[in-house]
């Protein structure tokens, strides 16, 4: 199952650094891969505004 990022996103990056397979792509509002996702729950952990949960 792989994570989403929802509108509560800030984008700050912290996700894209900490991503261990690069999932994850910049925009407005982050968006995560979900073919990617490994599901390892780095980027949730680190997210500073809880945008990031699994779906």
């Amino acid at each position: 199952m792989a994570y989403v990022i929802n509108e509560d996103c800030i984008a700050c990056g912290s996700c894209i650094d900490e991503c261990p397979v690069e999932a994850i792509s910049e925009g407005d509002i982050y968006a995560i891969n979900p073919d990617v996702c490994t599901d390892c729950g780095t980027c949730a952990d680190i997210c500073p505004s809880e945008a990031i949960h699994p779906e």
